[in-house]
């Protein structure tokens, strides 16, 4: 019985890196580039990874034929013939050990269904979620002038003359410039922060995120102003130095809503506070409200900016007229994807959760289906080998409805306990994928609801046909063998 393990299982385990291997770029399909953004997912099979893998398929169907070779070795030939010889559903001693795997493999792939089933809710609830500013009616573009050799000044003529143009197109409003687009992959600038009247803690630090923008900037995110102004063209590089902070800033370092005309020193350089701004999600939906300002792109000029749009034009038509813009301006610079804001946080936001559905639906599929096999393969042998106890029933006045229930019965109620310990153990392990799901709780009704069902149609599709078999049992024939 070891040997025939170990064959088994060396076949398994090479088929099994076969198709990892046929299958190691598959991931990127789910995931295809948009743009000027591309999925770095990687699928090389490293020979580590393999080789634990081929080891613990091995091993482990090893010690699981073990167990059986060993209650094979002790069998007393005339005892087990004189006792419970093709009882199953009656006397379920021998089965015990294969019920008990089947309800790990019930219990495993409720948990990954219940995995599953949280992170689409969550994915669902984020595509739904107001980060604080307009995300259907903006577009989006970038432009790399470093790249095109620009420098500071030239790129800041450039930046005018285009927003110009662009505001001058049918059925645009505003337009404006902003160094790094909220929720991009591209970090946000940090400083250093000191501020009259506020005394930090011992070992406190004041510091703060900001971001480069341009005038508009607010008008084109529709990002309520709370006080003051926008930037202008005048805040450019020979006026006094203004910075816009958010509402969680100014109620932190200033203690006071009347913030405009205070001063900020940053990094070293004071600034005047010329407006206050509402709190609005900048790196992801689950951050907490936190210090952020804004400073103008005229006083702090960056090469690389993503020009902002509002207008009523989707994608599709704003992009030729917006390369015709471009190109009447400098022929040679490449205009990057132009898509909507919410496009662009689905690419960049969503993407770790995509990520783990991918992965979590794969595995939860096969768990599901592995776990099906196992409780087919259990009611079929239990089928097999009770066809005398099934065979009495029949002779004694069992219904093939009876026979039904007692099949089926067994088959769901292993299906039951699975569930109930999968419930158990999803209801302790869900909290770990905590820091990837958005206002979801882990032990969402609906996800649980969800993979309960799931679980138990697989059962009943795995169940019926060894039921069925059990029903055309044969009486005469079955009790004469």
């Amino acid at each position: 019985m070891l040997t025939e393990g170990f064959i088994l299982s060396s076949i398994a385990a090479v088929g099994g890196l076969v198709v990892a291997y046929l299958c190691s770029d598959l991931l990127p399909l789910f995931f295809p580039p948009s743009g000027t953004i591309t999925p770095n997912l990687p699928g090389e099979l490293d020979w580590r990874v393999a080789a634990v893998s081929a080891a613990v398929s091995v091993v482990s169907t090893m010690l699981f034929g073990l167990f059986p070779a060993l209650q094979t070795s002790k069998t007393e030939v005339a005892g087990t013939l004189n006792s419970e010889s093709g009882a199953v559903f009656g006397g379920r001693s021998k089965s015990r050990m294969r019920s008990a795997l089947v309800l790990v493999q019930v219990s495993l792939s409720f948990l990954l269904l219940v995995g599953v089933g949280l992170i689409v809710k969550s994915l669902q609830v984020i595509r739904a979620a107001d980060p604080g500013f307009e995300t259907q009616n903006v577009l989006a573009t970038t432009f790399d002038l470093q790249a095109a050799g620009y420098d500071p000044q030239h790129s800041k003529s450039f930046q005018d003359e285009i927003v110009d143009r662009v505001q001058a197109l049918p059925g645009v409003q505003s337009a404006s410039f902003a160094r790094v687009r909220p929720f991009a992959y591209s970090t946000y600038s940090s400083a250093l922060i000191s501020v009259d009247g506020y005394q930090p803690a011992r070992d406190e630090q004041p510091s703060a995120e900001y971001n480069q923008v341009g005038p508009a900037y607010f008008t084109t995110m529709e990002i309520p102003l709370l006080a003051g102004r926008e930037f202008t063209r005048a805040d450019n590089g020979t006026a006094q130095p203004v910075a816009i902070v958010n509402q969680t800033m100014a109620a932190r370092y200033w203690k006071s809503k009347d913030v405009v005309g205070k001063s900020v020193k940053v990094s070293g350089k004071l600034m005047l506070v010329v407006g206050v701004s509402k709190d609005v999600k900048y790196s992801s939906f689950a951050e907490a409200p936190k210090p952020f300002f804004y400073v103008p792109l005229g006083q702090s000029p960056s090469l690389r900016a993503t020009l902002n749009i509002r207008t009523s034009l989707d994608a599709a038509a704003m992009a030729p007229m917006l390369t015709r813009e471009v190109h009447a301006l400098d022929a040679n610079l490449a205009l990057g994807e132009v898509m909507t804001m919410r496009d662009s946080i689905n690419l960049t936001a969503l993407a770790p959760q995509q990520v783990a559905v991918a992965m979590l639906g794969i595995f939860g599929g096969l768990a599901l289906l592995l776990a099906a096999i196992g409780l087919y393969g259990v009611m079929s042998y239990s089928v097999s080998q009770s066809s005398r106890e099934l065979a009495l029933r029949m002779a004694l006045g069992a219904s093939a409805s009876d026979i039904f229930r007692l099949v089926m019965s067994y088959g769901l109620g292993l299906t039951a306990g699975g569930i109930a310990l999968g419930a158990v153990a999803a209801a302790l392990l869900t909290r770990l994928i905590g820091s990837v799901l958005y206002k979801v709780n882990p032990r969402d009704p609906a996800a649980f609801g969800l993979a309960f069902v799931v679980m138990m149609a697989a059962s009943l599709v795995a169940c019926i046909l060894p039921t069925l078999r059990a029903m055309r049992t044969d009486p005469v024939r079955a009790l004469r063998n």
